[in-house]
């Protein structure tokens, strides 16, 4: 937990991850569990009628962003075979629990902020590149950009899925990113993982080995182990003051 104790101490610190207008603008909660009956399982796997979902809500609503998902157990992950794919977590291959029966992962360990392409994304807090990919899997993340942040001595990292391709552009491992700093943007369908634009952010606290890469989801039987290395991206995000009390 002391990640996350480090994080609140430090929460009057940290800049946003996107430029919006604290005094007006608030962000649509989107519910991508069973829970929510207006989504047939063809609207999610076709991404036109996906992102008409993701826009006609914004636009009823009058919020420019949508946010939401943070361990939260998608059943939208269907629209993909991707989502089939196992990962074990350290823990479970230390105690050589492999033998369980393959579940599909459907517990999202980021947040994912909805809003048009393009839209800028700025450093949270001073970093270094740790790595960059360009994950070209059907509802993959795409363009992936990761950083790696020190506060008090204490690494972490922060990533950056579903983003431009113009954004992988002259970039190396250990280039400083500043606080503040517009370093990517969101992408659009065909450089983004075939997805609606929108921005995952996710905190990892041990990267174990990934590169340009690391799970967003994860197996439901796994998520505590998951969740403990991916802690609430709210942590750097405080945006839930600015979410709309009301759907």
């Amino acid at each position: 937990m002391f990640l996350e104790e480090l994080l609140t101490r430090q929460a009057s610190t940290f800049h946003p991850v996107i430029p919006f207008d604290k005094s007006k603008d608030r962000f649509y909660l989107f519910d991508f569990t069973e829970r929510n009956d207006e989504l047939s399982a063809g609207q999610i796997a076709d991404t036109e009628d996906f992102a008409d979902y993701i826009n006609a809500k914004l636009k009823s609503s009058e919020c420019k962003y949508g946010i939401g998902g943070y361990n939260e157990h998608r059943t939208l992950y269907a629209r993909s075979k991707h989502f089939d794919i196992q990962y074990r977590s350290p823990e479970m291959v230390a105690a050589a629990m492999l033998d369980t029966e393959t579940e599909a992962r459907r517990l999202h360990l980021g947040t994912d902020i909805w809003g048009p392409s393009g839209t800028k994304v700025m450093a949270p807090l001073n970093g270094l590149l740790h790595s960059f990919a360009f994950n070209n899997n059907d509802s993959d993340y795409g363009a992936t950009i990761i950083l790696t942040h020190n506060i008090d001595g204490h690494s972490f990292h922060t990533l950056y899925g579903h983003l431009s391709l113009n954004s992988l552009k002259n970039l190396h491992a250990g280039k400083r990113i500043n606080q503040g700093e517009v370093f990517t943007e969101f992408g659009m369908r065909f450089e983004n993982g075939n997805w609606p634009p929108h921005l995952h952010f996710q905190i990892i606290k041990n990267m174990n080995g990934w590169e340009g890469d690391y799970p967003g989801v994860c197996s439901y039987a796994e998520r505590e182990s998951w969740l403990n290395n991916s802690p609430d991206p709210e942590l750097l995000l405080q945006l839930k003051p600015y979410v709309l009390n009301k759907h």
